[in-house]
């Protein structure tokens, strides 16, 4: 019986070297015959295909398989390919960056930036009988990133935050929207031309338009926070702007929006006005140079991890004009601002320096409509690190910034300086600092020396 068998198995395997089609194979349990066609009696064994088909069959399929899986390759990455390597490895991108497998233009973007700030602190007045020292811990920064990819040429990039958390007496303060723009890349496929929408920076300074995260001090110079607020509300109220660039040597922003904010607007002396009742929307621009070969600027940033060289001269222009406050309700403010920057850096060396001009500020809110009570406020800082490498990515840094706060009156100047080291252990994705940090307050805005000595950390994935 198994020879029948065995004979017509034989001879259907014959027949499926001419016939690659499934056939289905009948067996009779009484005799135990196979045939391979129905009939009484005939109970069904299942198809059969040659071994020639199933092999043809699974080429196809693992071909399929490495083509899905080379599509796949890369779909989601987190590290900065082009990042040196630090003692805790290279940087992440920044973000977890995850494509769509069916479409490449389209991707998610997530990620968390993460500040925390020690510090011991010391205010010495001219009268003794007010000094005060305060310790304090408190997270700098705390931040949800996310961007999200429609296509080609547009995309959507957002933050949640929750800065200053327990810094002095706040507590754990509230979260709210930071970044939240629409980004229009190149829709002429051209660098020249680009748009945002919506809450994003205009760049009013150039440490304040770079990232926190890239920053080689996390509190930037006070009179470039000042220039944040001066025109809109930190620096991106809800606007549309136009930029671009022509081969990186020539960098251009221009934009218009939503005005300064009533809590944001301060007096001279630091105090806050009481409201801002209208306004016209702000308008303006920045232009930058790179004008050597070979030095052009990619990226605004103060961290560069002994990689490159860059040089750049910038200037800008920005108005907000016909600011009504409840403090001074019959005299309208117009606010111009300029500012001019200057950077360079050369492997491991880098310089900054930017300065501003403020008109229209006013002394102080109390004055009202005095005259000399409105005026203008000049100021400027520099600021440089140098990246050692070879020993782990230490970088030693300075900062000096002077700032008249009012210059038709005596006794508004401020000066800051910093001194410290920060140490890349995986560039700015983990990095941790010390600093020393003295400002003097002139007499007629506290009359007071600031001294800070901090200890900072960061994660940023």
């Amino acid at each position: 019986m198994k020879k029948v068998t065995l004979s017509a198995l034989a001879a259907v395997m014959m027949s499926g070297m001419v016939y690659a089609d499934p056939m289905t194979l009948y067996s009779d349990p009484k005799t135990g015959q196979v045939f391979t066609t129905p009939a009484e009696g005939r109970v069904a064994m299942g198809d059969f295909v040659d071994a020639k088909t199933i092999d043809m069959t699974n080429r196809e399929n693992n071909s399929y398989v490495a083509e899905l899986g080379e599509k796949e390759k890369g779909s989601i990455t987190v590290l900065n390919k082009k990042s040196p390597h630090f003692i805790l490895g290279q940087e992440t991108g920044p973000n977890m960056k995850i494509k769509a497998k069916d479409n490449s233009n389209m991707y998610l973007k997530l990620g968390t930036r993460l500040q925390s700030t020690f510090e011991s602190r010391n205010k010495n007045y001219v009268d003794n009988t007010k000094d005060v020292t305060i310790n304090d811990a408190y997270m700098r920064r705390v931040r949800l990133e996310v961007e999200a990819g429609f296509g080609k040429h547009t995309s959507f990039t957002m933050d949640i935050r929750n800065d200053n958390a327990n810094a002095e007496d706040k507590g754990e303060q509230t979260f709210n929207i930071g970044d939240a723009y629409l980004q229009i890349a190149k829709p002429f496929d051209s660098s020249l031309v680009n748009f945002k929408l919506y809450r994003g920076k205009i760049d009013v300074s150039r440490t304040e338009t770079s990232k926190s995260a890239y920053t080689i001090h996390y509190d930037r110079p006070h009179v470039a926070d000042e220039a944040a607020q001066f025109i809109t509300h930190n620096r991106r109220g809800t606007n549309a702007q136009m930029y671009g660039d022509w081969d990186k040597k020539i960098h251009y922003q221009i934009a218009s929006g939503d005005g300064v904010a009533g809590t944001t607007l301060k007096d001279a002396k630091g105090v806050a006005s009481t409201g801002v009742t209208s306004q016209n929307f702000f308008y303006g621009g920045k232009v930058k140079l790179s004008p050597f070969s070979g030095w052009e600027e990619t990226k605004v940033t103060e961290t560069y991890m002994g990689q490159g060289q860059h040089f750049t001269l910038g200037a800008a222009y920005w108005k907000t004009a016909n600011i009504v406050t409840k403090n001074m309700p019959t005299a309208p403010l117009d606010h111009e601002l300029i500012n001019l920057e200057a950077s360079a850096h050369y492997k491991g060396a880098s310089v900054s320096a930017e300065y501003f001009a403020f008109d229209g500020v006013v002394k102080d809110w109390t004055k009202g409509t005095a005259v000399g009570n409105i005026g203008k406020s000049t100021g400027w800082y520099a600021q440089g690190e140098y990246v050692l490498p070879e020993l782990g990515y230490i970088a030693p840094f300075f900062r000096y910034e002077s700032w008249n706060k009012f210059k038709d009156a005596s006794g508004y100047d401020l000066k800051s300086r910093i001194g410290g080291i920060n140490w890349y252990l995986r560039g700015n994705t983990t990095k941790i600092g010390l600093s020393l940090q003295k400002d003097s307050y002139g007499a007629s805005i506290g009359n007071y020396d600031d001294t800070r000595i901090k200890v900072t950390s960061q994660f940023f994935f």
